[in-house]
């Protein structure tokens, strides 16, 4: 039964920490936890060996500094790997009473070190929320940053699933979905989702180094898509790569050797055995975007209406607008701009056997319908 609040009091946030929590770091992830924290009213430690990132995410609202005294219940390191199990080593033997996390995107390793080390483990246990942005740094941090992202727990030998339920608690309260794995499984997957796809996006952007201003010109979704994640932090991915080579390297290696394949059909196309070489690496490419989960995590494909509007202000709204009362269910959208031209691209993604009714709504309605495609 709800016990209703008496007239004039506050009722008590909906959350699982009692709090305080200790944030080691005050970058983007460590300053998001302390914003997305605050909201629902645990209080938050923030401490950082920089005074300015410190003293940024102080003014953001992100937490509070530290005290003499202070007694968390968890410590949450967001420092850079190649100094994440030192701090997480020093925060277990300066809090005896709290289990430590920490957000590093590699977790094999800190546990490794860990143990090489002596330290309690029994009160550690890594933790990795699938969430960024392209800025860093507290004046990057959002509250709402770790909403319906996944949020790794990677359990271990070592504690027991009522000290880790700590670090499922703050995943939950920052509204992310917890995802169990353990360290290896954990590190082999980031390599194939992540880490791979960095390196490929960053190999694909440096070859623009040298393209013609003619070609740039030409840049469309292919190019922007597969560089996207391409401007990231050099320094950052340095220690990230190194710290997972040993799951990385076979990946690329795969690669390395389909590569090569392609590379020896192109020397002749048209010799026997080069067309199903170049077919069979586009359909092998088919199979595995199939097998990407999508909406609500389903393997389900949808139609795509590419829509041509006008680049002035109200046109997107107008036309989402336009779609809800047609009656059906937008899926997905992508927005591009097309180059040397007033206009922009949507491409609206629906289930497939609405296309054409929405293909003829459209055209009915004078948008501009460019292709439609399942």
């Amino acid at each position: 039964m709800t016990q209703t609040p008496h007239p004039g009091t506050t009722p008590e946030p909906d959350r699982r920490l009692r709090g305080p929590v200790r944030v080691v770091g005050a970058g983007l992830l460590g300053a998001s936890i302390g914003l997305g924290l605050r909201q629902k009213g645990v209080e938050v430690i923030l401490d950082d060996v920089s005074p300015a990132a410190l003293a940024l995410a102080v003014d953001y609202g992100a937490g509070r500094r530290p005290a003499d005294g202070d007694a968390p219940e968890l410590v949450v390191v967001a420092v850079p790997p190649d100094v994440t199990a030192q701090v997480v080593e020093r925060e277990l033997a300066a809090y005896p009473d709290a289990v430590v996390t920490d957000v590093a995107s590699v977790k094999s390793v800190p546990l490794e070190r860990l143990r090489a080390a002596g330290a309690d483990v029994t009160r550690y246990v890594g933790s990795h929320p699938m969430a960024g942005r392209e800025r860093s740094g507290p004046t990057a941090a959002r509250a709402d940053l770790f909403i319906g992202r996944p949020w790794v727990i990677a359990g271990h030998d070592d504690i027991t699933h009522r000290r880790a339920a700590v670090v499922e608690a703050l995943a939950l309260d920052l509204e992310a979905t917890v995802v169990p794995m353990e360290p290896e499984p954990h590190d082999q997957a980031v390599a194939i989702m992540s880490h791979v796809p960095q390196l490929v996006s960053t190999l694909m952007a440096s070859r623009l180094r040298s393209a013609p201003e003619s070609a740039l010109g030409l840049a469309g979704g292919g190019v922007r898509d597969v560089t996207r994640v391409a401007a990231s932090d050099p320094g950052l991915w340095v220690q990230i790569i190194g710290a997972n080579a040993a799951h990385i390297r076979p990946v690329l290696s795969d690669l390395r050797d389909e590569l090569t394949k392609v590379i020896d059909a192109l020397a002749d196309p048209d010799a026997p055995g080069a067309p199903r070489t170049i077919a069979e690496t586009m359909a092998s490419g088919n199979r595995g975007v199939e097998r990407l989960p999508g909406k609500h995590g389903t393997t389900k494909r949808f139609a795509q209406v590419v829509v041509l509007v006008d680049d002035r202000p109200g046109q997107i709204a107008e036309l989402l607008t336009t779609i809800g009362e047609i009656g059906i269910n937008l899926e997905d959208m992508r927005l591009e701009h097309s180059p040397g031209a007033p206009i922009g691209i949507v491409e609206a993604s629906v289930v497939p056997e609405q296309e054409q009714r929405l293909v003829d709504e459209l055209e009915s309605r004078g948008w501009r319908i460019a292709a439609a495609w399942a």
